[in-house]
Parts: C-alpha cells; sequence; structure tokens
C-alpha cells in the first residue's frame, strides 16, 4: 500500500512537503518525496496534498476503564479501598468493546497508555496498547508500561471522606515510601535467597513483588501531580530511591520548568480543556506545554480520557500551539515525544522504515479546526 501526494510529518526528519509513505502488511517499508517514488502507484491512496503522520499517542488516559455513559458499574479506575495497590493490573479492568476505542480511531489514536485513577498514592500498573481489537491481550504493546502514583488533592479528598490515612500531603508522601522500603526490603531478602541456599525467601507478596521493577528501574513511575510543590516531592522521592520518573500533569511545571528540565525530568501535561475543578488547578495555563518545552523539558500531551474525550487529542495539542508551542513540537507531543517516554518508540511514534504502520491522514493541517481526519491505519489496518 502506497500513500501518495501528501505533506509528510516523518516526525524523525523534516517535513516532507510533498511525498509518500509506503507500507506492507503491518510495517512502514519506506517514507520520501514524491519525485524519489519508482516503480507502479495503480491503487495507491493520493491524499491530494493533505497531511499524512504517525498514529497520535495519549501518553496518559483512563481509556476502557470509566465506561461511556455509565455509572459505578462500569467505574473500573480507582480500588479506593486500599491507599496502596500497585499489584492491580490495567490488563484485568480494560474494556476494548467500549464505544470509545472506535472514537479514539475515528480521532486518529493509534496507541494509549491507560491504566488506574488517581484515588491512591500507589494505584497500580498502567499498559501502553493499540485501540483496535476485542481481546486486550492481542492490544497490548507493553505491559506494565508504567506504575501509577498520586499526589495532591485527590488521595486527601478520597480517604478524608473514608477518615482513613492519607489526608494530607506529607500522609501521601510517608506511604508511598513506606512501600517502596517494604519492597526494597524484600527485593534484598530475595537476592540474599538466590545466593544462600540456606536462606528463607520472603514470604510472597502481591505488593512488593509489583514494585520490585520499579525500584529496578525496568518500570517507570509515572506521579501525578499538579502543585508544584506536589511535583518536587515526585522528584524528591524518585531520587531517594533511584526511580526512573515521569511527571502527569504537572499543571503548574511552567513555575519551575527551569528546574525541570535541570533533573531531566519528562512531563505529560495535561488535560488542557476541562474546568478549573480543584483549587490545584488553579494555575492552570495553555502556555504550560510551551513553557516546559522551551526550557527543554521532554512534553507530552494527554488527554487524561474521559476528563477530555480522547478524540480530542489533536485539539489538546492545537491549544498548546494557541498558548505558544511550535506546531512541530506540539505534533510531536502527541507522537514521538509520548512513544519515547513510554518505552515504545521502537514501533511506534515516527513514519520509520520497519515501524508499525499506524498512520493518520487529514485533509489539512491537523491543528485546522475546519480539516478532517480523512484515513486511519493501524498496524496496516485501515480502520477509518
Amino acid at each position: 500500500m502506497i500513500i501518495v501526494n501528501g505533506v509528510v510529518h516523518p516526525m524523525d526528519g523534516p517535513v516532507i512537503q510533498r511525498g509518500y509513505v509506503a507500507f506492507e502488511g503491518e510495517k512502514i517499508t519506506a517514507v520520501g518525496p514524491m519525485e524519489e517514488l519508482t516503480g507502479d502507484t495503480a491503487g495507491a491512496l493520493d491524499v491530494q496534498g493533505g497531511h499524512i503522520l504517525p498514529g497520535f499517542i495519549d501518553a496518559h488516559c483512563h481509556l476502557g476503564l470509566f465506561g461511556d455513559s455509565l455509572g459505578f458499574e462500569a467505574d473500573d479506575g480507582n480500588e479506593s479501598t486500599d491507599p496502596c495497590t500497585p499489584q492491580l493490573r490495567a490488563i484485568d479492568g480494560v474494556n476494548p468493546l467500549d464505544r470509545c476505542f472506535q472514537e479514539a480511531r475515528e480521532g486518529g489514536v493509534t496507541t494509549v497508555l491507560t491504566g488506574p485513577g488517581s484515588a491512591n498514592p500507589i494505584a497500580g500498573q498502567f499498559l501502553a496498547l493499540k485501540t483496535d481489537g476485542r481481546w486486550v491481550d492481542e492490544m497490548v504493546v507493553k505491559a506494565p508500561a508504567a506504575m501509577k502514583f498520586a499526589l495532591g488533592e485527590n488521595p486527601k479528598s478520597v480517604y478524608n471522606d473514608r477518615k482513613e490515612t492519607p489526608v494530607t500531603r506529607m500522609a501521601t508522601a510517608a506511604l508511598i515510601r513506606e512501600e517502596l522500603s517494604k519492597a526494597m526490603e524484600y527485593q534484598d531478602k530475595q537476592a540474599k535467597a538466590d545466593q544462600d541456599p540456606d536462606a528463607d525467601m520472603p514470604d510472597y507478596d502481591a505488593k512488593l513483588e509489583a514494585l520490585v521493577p520499579v525500584l529496578k528501574g525496568e518500570v517507570p513511575a509515572h506521579f501525578h501531580a499538579h502543585r508544584a510543590d506536589d511535583i518536587a516531592t515526585a522528584v524528591r522521592i524518585s531520587q531517594e530511591f533511584g526511580l526512573k520518573y515521569v511527571i502527569v500533569h504537572g499543571t503548574e511545571g511552567y513555575k519551575i520548568s527551569d528546574l525541570l528540565a535541570g533533573q531531566g525530568a519528562a512531563v505529560i501535561t495535561g488535560p488542557c480543556l476541562t474546568d478549573r475543578s480543584k483549587p490545584e488547578l488553579v494555575g492552570q495555563t495553555l502556555e504550560n506545554p510551551a513553557l516546559l518545552a522551551r526550557a527543554g523539558v521532554q512534553v507530552a500531551i494527554c488527554t487524561d480520557h474521559p476528563e477530555t474525550p480522547i478524540q480530542y487529542l489533536p485539539l489538546c495539542a492545537a491549544m498548546a500551539v494557541r498558548g505558544g508551542m511550535e506546531e512541530e513540537a506540539a505534533l510531536a507531543a502527541i507522537t514521538c515525544n509520548p512513544a519515547r517516554i513510554a518505552g515504545i518508540d521502537h514501533r511506534v511514534g515516527t513514519l520509520t522504515p520497519g515501524k508499525d504502520a499506524d498512520i493518520v491522514v487529514t485533509s489539512g493541517h491537523p491543528f485546522d479546526w475546519n480539516g478532517k481526519i480523512t484515513a486511519v491505519f493501524l498496524e496496516g489496518k485501515q480502520v477509518k
């Protein structure tokens, strides 16, 4: 299959003003300017000056875990009965037949990171998956893709209502430290038992088992944090335990953008198309992604679906442009940057030969409100 006569955004190189993308089966085979295209183009998809991009990637959402148009019956995102639940796996809660998956595809979103909400200081395991399929196991790109931690108002409000700890930011951080410390001790006992046949293996603990890969740096820690002080707490805890970390939301990240850049932190910003529903969102501004990017922070943009419906991910990126972000930087924030942050850039995020044929075609620039998504391919299969 060949898509021709389009403005190609490879995201691993400069924009090609009149180019093509070829793919065979599930993989991209060639990308380049039209003058380099040789051979028969019969049956090619001629986009007539439209734009050709990698499939969009939502770096943080809860797709499939909060059912569309339903209440408690389809609410599987927050296990708010225990503040520390690292053993929970998103793969066991995602409903791939939720109609929002179709809306994701129609919006050009071909890959998402989805998982538990932010009720718990340690909420559970995120996964990366494609948005087309009926059997979630066959849609998985990476599992676990991250361990979700949460700071700030959400854990406080949930457990204050229950009259249980944590009801302060101090207690939230203390609970996270306690569980990570237990996991370190558990890991040490496992290592000693492996080396010494006379040493006893620790009793199996599902929570601690789930946290060991986080301590090893094999699974990144995604910290829900809005206020600048909560972001600092996420960095502090991560440095104490040597975690590979990502800041999620980072609403006040622009207030400390130089500090975050100095730390080498990545930030998944958003959602931007919401009201200031909590005191910690008082500093919300469309300029946040632009200011972070200018400071040198690696930025991704998310919908936090269902906070903002998943199909509006490109609109969220467009709003970042309105806030001062460069267009290609905003496109990177929903393509190659989330792929790198998630550790799945070997498969998705750019139009690179050998990667998955996840491709979006638009009638105009993807940030043009009057334009339309005219075709979406997911692993070479046309899904729109």
